[in-house]
């Protein structure tokens, strides 16, 4: 199997490109196109009751960013944060000033009150070294249809993650050995204590019979590793990710690849495929990249710096499908998944 380190090496963070911009502009995210208006809470949570795979002598930590349907009032939130911009934009070296990135527009409101009703959850997991935010996108359109989601950093496995004592670094990225069937494993240990700690938290209602996951690549490998640990998550969706190890499901999957997904991933999923004996889908989108389903194209285009990319690198992470069409695509997709088979 291809390690998922060749294409967090080509990914390096949330651009992927260490390229000049030769201006500023203006940097947004499609808007989600649901009903309802978004809120968006940051959370640092501990689990007290187990230490860190990375680095043993802390606590397990993780930074959660929680999208729900709220009530429009309040500022909107920072992207990334300013550190983690400044951290963005001196390690590609981009001609943008430090804290271009933490003003990309989004359309939530920061800490607003939830809008009533209980709610279905939809818990996300980023691809190998890239930061939870990297789902934005996807996670606005889910909000805005009526889902909470919490997106998921699981500590020390992308670059430049802030956290309240500062910024974090991928761990596991610099490993020799390939890290990532351990961390698979993990993740599903750490979407087992997010689930547990959001539908305890009285600021969502939560309906504990409506849960989802969905991820990107590594986050995609964890949500079927999640799926086989937590028979909580009705639902999942992977996204261009390898199968790890033995996967045995009875519930609906969603398999969604590009076509680099499927040149190194597909025997797993072929070897898998026999085992999903629930509801499931596999589709192909062609033309996209890897990193399709992410806002980094969307940004990418905005700050012109396809031209400055190695060509077969712009070919594995985006294709050469239209990127709001394809993350429109993926958004469409899997809205229509988890409320036909997670929301019901």
């Amino acid at each position: 199997m291809k390690s998922l380190m060749i294409l967090v090496a080509v990914i390096a963070g949330l651009l992927g490109v260490p390229a000049a911009a030769s201006a500023a502009p203006n940097l947004s995210l499609p808007t989600p196109g649901g009903p309802l208006p978004i809120g968006m809470r940051t959370l640092h949570l501990t689990d007290q009751q187990r230490a860190d795979p990375w680095v043993p002598e802390k606590r397990r930590e993780l930074m959660v960013s929680v999208w729900y349907p709220a009530v429009p009032i309040g500022r909107a939130p920072l992207y990334m944060t300013r550190a983690e911009s400044a951290a963005a934009v001196a390690g590609r070296k981009l001609d943008l000033p430090p804290d271009a990135l933490s003003k990309v527009r989004v359309h939530s409101r920061e800490n607003a009150p939830s809008l009533p009703g209980r709610r279905p959850l939809v818990v996300l997991s980023p691809g190998a070294g890239n930061n939870r935010i990297t789902l934005t996108s996807v996670a606005e359109r889910l909000a805005a249809q009526g889902f909470v989601v919490a997106g998921i950093d699981h500590a020390y496995e992308a670059w430049a993650t802030e956290f309240p004592d500062g910024l974090r670094q991928c761990v596991a990225c610099g490993r020799p050995s390939d890290p990532w069937p351990a961390a698979i494993a993990n993740r599903a240990i750490d979407t087992s204590f997010v689930i547990d700690t959001l539908v305890k938290d009285r600021r969502w209602s939560i309906d504990v019979t409506k849960i989802g996951m969905a991820g990107h690549s590594a986050g995609g490998s964890a949500t079927a590793a999640a799926m086989v640990a937590d028979r909580r998550i009705k639902a999942g969706v992977n996204v261009d990710g390898p199968f790890f190890g033995t996967v045995s499901l009875d519930r609906p999957i969603l398999l969604l690849a590009s076509p680099i997904g499927e040149k190194y991933y597909s025997p797993t999923w072929n070897e898998t495929w026999p085992r999903l004996t629930g509801p499931k889908e596999r589709y192909l989108l062609e033309n996209s990249g890897h990193s399709s389903v992410t806002d980094s194209a969307i940004l990418v285009d905005q700050l012109g710096l396809r031209p400055h990319m190695p060509p077969a690198e712009v070919e594995n992470q985006y294709g050469s499908i239209d990127s709001r069409v394809a993350l429109d695509f993926f958004r469409d997709r899997l809205t229509t998944f988890f409320k036909q088979w997670s929301a019901r």
